[in-house]
């Protein structure tokens, strides 16, 4: 199967989704739904998708879960809840009962501290995934990469996904220190990464597909093609390319690398680490 292992679905409330305030993000600032998305991953050959959170409710993890047992090909559902909280395993145990519960993420890009994530509350909340055998999603920008190497540090058990490659300045050009951080992340064994969100840290609308190959070139080389998969970010994307356009910057790159990549790449690798199967 080809997977998306990044999308996202939402009912757009602005208490709840205040990173899109930001006027570029307009275009966002609607409900979207599986309709909206499936003659998009039909058009573009992916049969199944992950969705992933949007906003740190509770509400849309259960918005997600539901819509994941309507739709079949929505495979996994990675979700919000409080790690913080003390409560986590108690929240986490009543998640896992739901089949296509498959990991959790939190905004820490959006987090004012850029070493939130090795808060004592929070490094206990993410000590209880591996029980549960729950993923976790790195979102990170580049100077979130030095904590996330502590992090990880932490625990050899639980499997970690760095989302849209940390997030580097595409649009300017500029690859330090993104390069460094990301390839001593990628020595951790358990840390895959997801080849998503390029689009929008490119030139909207205005880039190039060869503005991608010096990032795509570290990426292959630091995780190898056995820790990588495809991702949408979709809608997000939408703000800078269509979403056959972001299938076709991965695929476009891989397919020279023979098909038994492409296919691990496009959704082998996704399947296996999110346990879609």
């Amino acid at each position: 199967m080809n997977v998306d292992s990044h999308q996202h679905f939402w009912h757009y409330d602005p208490a709840d989704h205040p990173w899109m305030a930001a006027e570029a993000n307009a275009p966002l600032r609607r409900d979207y739904g599986p309709a909206d998305l499936l003659p998009l991953i039909e058009a573009a050959d992916i049969q199944w998708t992950v969705a992933v959170q949007a906003s740190q409710t509770l509400k849309e993890t259960e918005m997600l879960l539901e819509l994941s047992d309507q739709h079949d090909f929505i495979r996994g559902v990675v979700g919000w809840v409080d790690l913080q909280s003390p409560t986590v395993r108690e929240q986490l145990s009543q998640y896992v009962l739901r089949r296509r519960f498959v990991g959790v993420r939190h905004i820490v890009h959006d987090e004012p501290d850029e070493r939130f994530m090795l808060r004592p509350d929070f490094l206990r909340g993410l000590s209880a995934l591996a029980e549960f055998d729950l993923t976790y999603d790195l979102l990170l920008r580049p100077q979130h990469l030095p904590a996330a190497v502590e992090v990880v540090r932490q625990f050899p058990q639980q499997r970690f996904v760095v989302d849209h490659i940390a997030k580097p300045l595409i649009k300017e050009g500029v690859l330090a220190p993104w390069e460094a951080g990301l390839r001593e992340l990628a020595r951790f064994d358990n840390v895959h990464c997801k080849v998503s969100g390029m689009v929008t840290e490119a030139a909207w609308r205005a880039w190039k597909p060869a503005d991608f190959k010096p990032y795509l070139d570290v990426v292959f080389d630091c995780f190898g093609a056995g820790r990588l998969m495809f991702g949408s970010d979709w809608p997000v994307c939408t703000l800078a390319a269509e979403y056959g356009e972001t299938a076709s910057l991965v695929r476009d790159y891989v397919r020279p690398m023979g098909p038994a990549i492409e296919a691990a790449v496009m959704g082998g690798n996704a399947t296996e680490f999110y346990g879609l199967a």
